[in-house]
């Protein structure tokens, strides 16, 4: 989706979709009344306004971009799956999530190649929030349920009535699509702050273990109190202790203190148990996330360490980068960084090969350049889907090898120069 974000967005006429209003049967009449009479120009407005309203817009009628952002925020992996194995695309069993939403996005567009399907379970995941944008009867009554519902959370469902109700104009889908696509980069932001919160996380994961450690003696403690509380009252109702009246007053005394004390042990190993369960449950979840951000502090610092290294002293006799006597394509990315990457690749003694993956390129010129690579690069977060999905299908029928880059910037780059599948191919 990241080809959308790298240049400028298309006029709206041609990304996502028009309705022409008024009709042409309507202008027709309305350009003939200076020659029919009065009374046969009201009768041909009253059948024409007789005709029933426009229907819900069609996945199928929306533009590509819109494609991507439908799919990518209105069906789950698991729906996409499902859907695309229903049109017989039996790779999406094992297909991974980002192939699973590019192949739903390229077919979206298809009314006769599953888009009626998309269509279909978009309507049956989001019909509780369709019902509720029935009652909107203009532009202005779809912006306010749509504001309230983006107040409430509830994007999803929202995003899609909201964009298929007959009553929404082309400016106020471009002003949702706006809202959902700034909320991208509001979440891409949110987890770069993971990475920050890494020692918070391993102090209280230490302070968690630490009051888990004193819970279990607490509780330890509580049953064995009990433990003993319960054996004094066996012993003091065996019937061979039975005593004068005055003495077993005095020990149905002692057992209902005994019994007041079990009742108490009970009540207080009970609370100590929900709270054990409660600290656990607690500490799993943060050892899941201080893991999460621990590998993504490990890719971040060796994409640091390798273009600290890559971008050193020229001078320096020694080149930090490998030697690569091959030839590389890089498919996508961005256009000022190209430059750069083309140097380091030539430090390293590689050929650099470029395709901007039909930004402005011509699509067909990427089987040539695949077939002179030893080897194609991409970035994953900057290259469009058809592109991907091209590359990928050329070096198969090559015998090329292709490399996912993690995104456009130097950093990975200079990581994939010293991966060791290049250094293979190298050999």
């Amino acid at each position: 989706m990241m080809e959308y974000y790298e240049r400028p967005m298309p006029p709206l006429s041609e990304t996502l979709f028009i309705r022409p209003l008024p009709s042409p049967a309507l202008s027709g009449v309305l350009g003939r009344e200076a020659l029919l009479p009065p009374r046969e120009v009201a009768r041909e407005l009253e059948a024409l306004l007789a005709r029933p309203a426009r229907q819900r817009s069609k996945l199928w009628e929306f533009g590509a971009n819109l494609h991507c952002s439908i799919i990518g925020t209105c069906l789950s992996t698991t729906e996409l799956r499902q859907a695309l194995i229903k049109v017989g695309r039996r790779e999406a069993i094992s297909a991974t999530e980002h192939d699973v939403h590019a192949s739903a996005v390229l077919i979206a567009g298809k009314h006769q190649d599953g888009a009626k399907l998309l269509h279909k379970a978009l309507d049956r995941r989001h019909r509780v929030a369709i019902s509720q944008f029935d009652k909107a009867k203009t532009a202005a009554d779809v912006r306010g349920l749509w504001q309230e519902a983006s107040k409430r959370g509830d994007i999803p469902g929202a995003y899609w009535a909201a964009l298929t109700h007959p009553a929404t104009n082309e400016a106020l889908v471009r002003e949702i699509f706006a809202e959902v696509h700034m909320l991208s980069h509001l979440v891409g932001a949110a987890n770069r702050a993971d990475i920050r919160r890494l020692r918070q996380l391993a102090d209280e994961k230490a302070d968690l273990e630490a009051r888990l450690v004193r819970k279990e003696e607490q509780l330890h403690e509580t049953s064995a109190a009990r433990d003993r509380a319960q054996r004094e009252l066996e012993v003091r109702n065996e019937p061979h202790h039975a005593i004068a009246p005055p003495a077993a007053l005095e020990d149905e005394g002692i057992a209902a203190d005994l019994r007041s004390r079990l009742a108490r042990c009970e009540t207080h190993r009970e609370r100590i148990e929900t709270q054990l369960a409660q600290t656990r449950a607690a500490l799993l979840a943060e050892q899941d996330a201080r893991r999460l951000a621990e590998e993504r502090e490990i890719v971040l610092r060796q994409e640091l360490d390798a273009i600290e290294a890559s971008l050193g002293d020229v001078t320096d006799e020694t080149d930090p980068l490998p030697r690569l006597d091959l030839t590389l394509l890089y498919v996508g990315g961005k256009p000022a960084r190209i430059g750069h990457l083309r140097r380091l690749a030539e430090r390293a003694g590689a050929v650099f090969l470029y395709h901007d993956g039909g930004i402005e390129e011509r699509g067909g010129l990427l089987p040539g350049l695949v077939s002179r690579a030893d080897v194609v690069l991409f970035p994953v977060d900057c290259i469009s889907h058809a592109a991907m999905l091209q590359v990928k299908r050329l070096c198969r029928q090559a015998g090329k090898k292709f490399l996912p880059v993690r995104s456009a910037g130097l950093a990975p780059f200079c990581a994939a120069l010293k991966d060791p599948a290049l250094h293979v191919v190298a050999d």
